[in-house]
């Protein structure tokens, strides 16, 4: 037009990031969009995932916004003269600049030390921070301020699986990688719901069994999880018998003569103690089969097939790691790898699958009270020098700092005057968090630094400092491979949110230390890249030993090599250094990280877990995960699409339990230990195990009045590892009895009323929900529900009640559309919510609509599509068993091809699987 060139807008490019939920570590390709949230889509080119997401992942943009965010710092004065109160902090909060508030943390600690010594402070990580971060804190604290009084919430999930490699291997160090998966003719799942937990993982196993139908899978673990489905053998041993289990195994092994006795004589050492300690565990099938509540015939199975493949995968999580003989089942399991020489080569060895996504990478810095940076050991005395050297430290630590749940009880005893937490929630995740609440009301400073504004941690905090989320932050990652990978920022910070790294690099200019003037994360990483390196030679020259990881080659990066930086598996050691290849395998030339080169055998005599049901305490309680939720909920409680699937706390129980306890589905019941109780729905499941409990791990005190399952948890720990047994508490378990149930859906955000004495909160996509139930009746539910719904006088409030049922149903419209709703009744079989929340999205509510919210159901029984299944596309299990009768369905892919559930992350393919077989 008249010439003039138009030019054209390009569309920004998509940013290469790294998932913040598990440790699989997906690829992520984040596209910043303007006036609306970045579109997020799988990673094409990521070794991890190849483009796939689980639920999780692709909802991450429902948790990008800035509501309930922390955006400055803050400082609150305590309300008392006495230092050790006993409860959360209540003064209000002072907007601090950040030099101030650095100066007030510098302050506080340095007065610590100088009244108590470098011991009287602490700082609690979390394996969700960066690797620079991580390297920040633990050169601070143990070569800063001296003390290794730093420990991380990794400890609750993987210590033990850090113990049995290094008694193994002679360093921490996972041998295997995903492709070995892949490659392997037989997978055995350990203590791990794959499906659920990690399930981009878990769909790379399902479609290699598809290409190779030949592969077995076996799933040992005393529930029968959503993995089960899919498996050829599951042995659901009884809790505790992992190392009866694996001690038999060896014994068979050595029986049978599948013996590698090559390898077993050039490059392990202890095989006559570990036979020993298995055979006297394990003296036959019988005994075996008898103490782990399994039949013979499945023993032998397992045995067998674990003797005739070769290619053989032991992977291994939470369910071996969290327990008080942790560290004994993870060199169980490695001692049969050892033994048949499955170790080093494609498609064989133990395989310890992380939960948090930089779980490795904290490993890497020494992130636990008991290691130093690159591997080194903090009981070494050569390995402090060679750190303190480099770091050219005014002293450094020199013995193993407290343990997390010691360090909390240290804490209450008055020990640890100041403690640092960053970006975990150690009241709701640490066994025996009432405790936590204890130690943290009694500490003289907590520092709390997070990304929102109410937790149930912060409410402890004397200082609040506001950390950049994902999305916001950059650095870098390693997953359960070792494969480091980076987190790139594509959002602005917000507010006065702030790095970590850049937070702890200025309390430590404050107090007055050199060597963290970093002004860009690229500097921390290289640092610690050319610490990998330091005196890290291939033989005992300056009586070092070699060590394994060795990332120098990646040192010298620039910012603009940093940022470009594609993912890699170390070790990575500097040019001109012999190095495995750019995959997950190590040990292929059969040597290892101990002294002499060899691996070791290591004995490992059964033990019975700490605590055993008993006449008050008859149940087990096992805690994990559930499939959309992840840790406390800080982040996926936000994302409506990940609060359908499992909307609420709910207590898992063998239908046999259920009736001798007097509990129905969908009750509530109240779960009491030694240490705690809480309350919870009730789930009947004939895949749970007789005598056994099974509760998730995530709800907290800003989702729900009291569901901290944590609070219930045995705080017994592994004796090696530190690691708390979350997988075996005695339990007790009665009815909720309650005089009234009901839920709330509000436009607006619900606040619980003082009249329930039970309450969880649900996010919803265009409302928020509350679950709610009073021990006492309601006086008037009309006059009540009003004032809950904040409803006008003249509202156009519609209404049923049958005062005789104790039965209320009530809506508030404005201008048409649906505002709030209640729904009372003294049973617990209350409409469904699912369809209710559907009338949300409606401009207007018609005749038909109003008269079905009072009749609470649909007129058509398909607008109901009942509860969540596929979360990926909101398909919901009423649909999927209608498709499956009426159109004939046979298979999982019959039913994505006709609905699309299954289709995304799959993680919802075992649940159709069940449902066809129903």
């Amino acid at each position: 037009m008249n010439g003039t060139t138009i030019p054209l807008l390009r569309a920004p490019a998509p940013v290469r990031t790294t998932c913040p939920y598990c440790g699989v570590g997906c690829g992520l390709l984040a596209t910043p969009r303007a006036g609306a949230s970045p579109q997020l889509a799988g990673d094409p080119e990521h070794p991890a995932n190849a483009g796939r997401l689980c639920v999780k992942g692709a909802a991450l943009g429902e948790t990008l916004g800035l509501q309930g965010r922390l955006l400055r710092p803050r400082m609150r004065q305590r309300q008392h003269q006495d230092p050790h109160p006993q409860g959360a902090q209540s003064g209000p909060w002072l907007d601090l600049s950040w030099p101030k508030a650095l100066e007030a943390v510098a302050r506080g600690f340095g007065s610590a030390i100088e009244r108590h010594g470098p011991d009287a402070v602490a700082l609690y990580l979390s394996g969700q921070l960066l690797t620079e971060d991580y390297y920040v804190a633990n050169k601070l604290m143990k070569g800063f301020i001296g003390s290794a009084n730093i420990d991380t919430n990794s400890r609750l999930c993987m210590s033990s699986a850090v113990a049995g490699h290094k008694r193994a291997f002679g360093e921490d160090l996972v041998p295997v990688g995903y492709a070995d998966l892949e490659q392997a003719d037989l997978v055995v799942l350990v203590g791990s719901n794959l499906a659920w937990c990690h399930p981009v993982l878990f769909q790379r196993l399902v479609r290699a069994r598809q290409a190779r139908p030949a592969m077995k899978l076996v799933v040992i673990d005393p529930r029968r999880t959503a993995t089960c489905e899919f498996a050829d053998l599951h042995l659901p041993i009884r809790s505790g018998t992992d190392v009866w289990l694996f001690n038999g195994l060896l014994a068979f092994l050595a029986q049978q003569g599948e013996i590698e006795p090559d390898f077993v004589a050039r490059h392990t050492r202890g095989l006559e103690q570990a036979l020993a300690a298995a055979r006297a565990d394990a003296c036959d099938l019988a005994t075996v089969a008898r103490t782990c509540s399994i039949s013979q015939e499945a023993l032998t199975t397992f045995y067998r097939w674990f003797a005739g493949h070769a290619r053989c995968v032991s992977v291994f999580s939470q369910g071996v790691n969290q327990s008080s003989a942790g560290t004994d089942k993870v060199n169980s399991i490695i001692n049969c790898h050892l033994f048949t020489g499955r170790i080093g080569r494609p498609g064989m060895g133990p395989f310890s699958i992380t939960g948090q996504p930089n779980a490795m990478g904290g490993r890497e810095v020494g992130g636990l009270a008991n290691t130093l940076a690159a591997h080194l050991e903090l009981a070494n005395p050569a390995h402090r020098a060679l750190v303190q050297q480099f770091w050219q430290s005014p002293r450094m630590a020199d013995r193993p700092g407290l343990q997390a749940v010691q360090l909390f009880q240290a804490m209450e005893a008055g020990r640890i005057k100041a403690i640092w937490i960053m970006g975990t929630n150690p009241v709701v995740s640490l066994p025996d968090a009432d405790q936590a609440r204890r130690a943290l009301a009694a500490c003289e400073l907590v520092v709390v630094s997070d990304v929102m504004a109410a937790t149930d941690t912060l409410a402890y905090a004397d200082i609040a400092l506001p950390a950049l989320a994902w999305g916001e932050k950059s650095g870098m990652v390693t997953n359960s491979e070792r494969c480091i990978s980076r987190q790139r920022a594509f959002l602005p910070a917000p507010g006065e949110a702030r790095a970590d790294w850049d937070m702890l690099a200025g309390v430590a200019r404050r107090m007055g230390f050199a060597g963290f003037d970093y002004t860009h994360a690229s500097q921390i990483f290289d640092e610690h890249a050319r610490l990998s390196a330091y005196r890290n030679h291939p033989g005992p020259e300056d009586g070092q030993q070699r060590r394994c990881f060795n990332i120098g080659g990646l040192a010298g990066m620039d910012a603009a090599a940093y940022d470009a930086f594609q993912p890699r598996h170390w070790p990575v050691p500097p040019s001109g250094m012999a190095s495995a290849p750019g995959s997950g395998q190590l040990f292929g030339d059969g040597v290892f990280a101990h002294e002499d080169g060899r691996a070791r055998f290591v004995a490992t005599p059964a033990r019975a877990p700490a605590h055993a049901a008993d006449a008050r305490y008859p149940f087990i309680l096992n805690t994990g995960r559930v499939r959309d939720q992840w840790h406390t909920m800080t982040r996926t409680g936000q994302a409506p699409t990940l609060a359908e699937h499992s909307p609420e706390p709910f207590a898992a129980l063998h239908p046999h339990d259920g009736l001798q306890s007097g509990l129905r589905e969908g009750a509530l019941a109240r779960l009491h230990t030694h240490w705690g109780a809480m309350v919870a729905r009730v789930r009947l499941d004939a895949g749970m195990a007789r005598g056994t409990v099974f509760v998730p791990i995530h709800w907290n005190a800003q989702f729900a009045s009291d569901a901290r399952v944590g609070a219930l948890v045995n705080p017994v720990t592994d004796p090696l590892s530190g690691e708390p047994e979350f997988k075996h508490t005695p339990v007790r378990i009665e009815p909720f009895e309650a005089a009234w149930h009901g839920f709330v859906l509000m436009r607006q955000a619900c606040r619980p009323p003082a009249e329930a004495d039970w309450w969880v909160r649900i996010q919803g996509r265009d409302f928020e929900r509350c679950e709610l139930a009073g021990l006492r009746p309601l006086a008037e539910p009309r006059a009540w529900a009003r004032q809950l719904l904040g409803a006008p006088a003249q509202a156009d409030w519609i209404e049923y009640q049958d005062a005789g049922a104790g039965i209320y149903r009530a809506g508030h419209v404005e201008q048409g559309r649906l505002q709030a709703c209640v729904f009372l009744s003294p049973r617990t079989d209350l409409p469904p919510r699912r369809w209710l929340g559907s009338l949300f999205a409606q401009e207007r509510l018609g005749d038909p609509e109003r008269a079905s919210l009072m009749l609470g159901q649909p007129l058509q029984a398909r607008a109901d599509a009942g509860p969540i299944v596929c979360a990926c596309f909101g398909v919901g299990r009423n649909t999927i068993c209608a498709a499956i009768a009426g159109q004939g369905l046979k298979t999982t892919a019959e039913v994505t091809a006709c609905l699309k559930a299954g289709g995304n992350c799959g993680s919802c393919l075992p649940e159709l699987k069940h449902l066809l077989m129903a």
